[in-house]
């Protein structure tokens, strides 16, 4: 799972806002771990548009950064 989610870093972030759904296939998880980070504020911040969430790829490539660094630790 390392490798798609470096592979994916490698190839830069899209230059729009990603969906719950984006973001799920970027990292190969199901969308409703996406919804569980989100309730339980452990994964990256994201932000509503009206009902629709979204988040930064700037944030999701932090979040990203931090967990690689912890896990380095």
């Amino acid at each position: 799972m390392a490798t798609a989610i470096t592979q994916t870093l490698r190839a830069g972030l899209p230059d729009r806002y990603l969906s719950p759904e984006d973001l799920a296939a970027m990292l190969a998880v199901p969308v409703e771990t996406v919804y569980h980070w989100r309730k339980r504020r452990t994964g990256p911040t994201g932000f509503r548009v009206g009902r629709h969430v979204r988040y930064d790829p700037t944030v999701v490539r932090e979040w990203i950064n931090s967990l690689a660094e912890r896990n380095a630790a």
